[in-house]
């Protein structure tokens, strides 16, 4: 899963978001939404959960664990190392606030997917060198699903591309309609939210997003 496996697998990064479940849209469930999301081609799926206790997180991680591993998706939990490690995913991605990476590191073992959030040069180096597997960089939009993230201009990304060898994901505020300026900055890929689970066509937003992910990673 790690190297060029896994920088396949970043293209078209869904993170979930359960507050559209049951809003009118046309899944009931989330498991049903991430089908959804698979089905129209994301790459990979983030299992992300800041109002749920541990507990009921980690059944819901175990459940769409089984559903990622049949289709051989990676499934990457958001901050939490314990549901991470509890449940069998794939692996967790933290943030420059949460658990370091050493520690996740030695929680989850040598084998799962660590990713950090970064803004700056000198956040990604540093968290190259500590051993992360893939950065997440952003936000390159403004976005509402994360009301307190910095802003990283195109030109901080391209720099970040440039400073690492290991895959970065662009993040925040992306949808059909600006992924294609990020063409050329050197990202594996892109991570995104809204653009497909408040999509009332999950299906068809991820295959547009996946061949817009494709031609500008290309």
């Amino acid at each position: 899963m790690k190297s060029a496996d896994l920088r396949s697998s970043l293209v078209l990064y869904a993170v979930t978001d359960r507050a559209w479940i049951g809003s009118g849209f046309p899944c009931k469930s989330l498991s049903e939404a991430v089908s959804h999301a698979i089905e129209g081609g994301a790459t990979c799926i983030q299992l992300r959960e800041k109002n749920l206790d541990e507990e009921t997180f980690l059944s819901e991680a175990i459940e769409i664990g089984k559903l990622c591993a049949s289709k051989k998706i990676p499934l990457i939990i958001n901050d939490s190392v314990n549901v991470a490690r509890e449940s069998g995913a794939d692996g967790v991605h933290i943030g420059q606030s949460d658990i370091s990476l050493a520690e996740a590191r030695r929680v989850l073992g040598p084998d799962k997917i660590i990713g950090v959030s970064c803004q700056t040069e000198a956040q990604a180096v540093q968290a190259e060198r500590d051993g992360a597997d893939y950065l997440g960089v952003g936000a390159v939009f403004p976005t509402s699903s994360k009301s307190d993230a910095d802003s990283v201009s195109l030109e901080m990304l391209k720099s970040i591309c440039g400073a690492v060898a290991i895959p970065v994901v662009a993040i925040g505020g992306i949808s059909r309609t600006n992924a294609p300026q990020l063409a050329g900055s050197g990202i594996a890929g892109i991570s995104v939210i809204s653009a497909i689970f408040a999509q009332a066509d999950i299906v068809s937003s991820a295959r547009e997003l996946l061949h817009i992910a494709q031609t500008i990673t290309a």
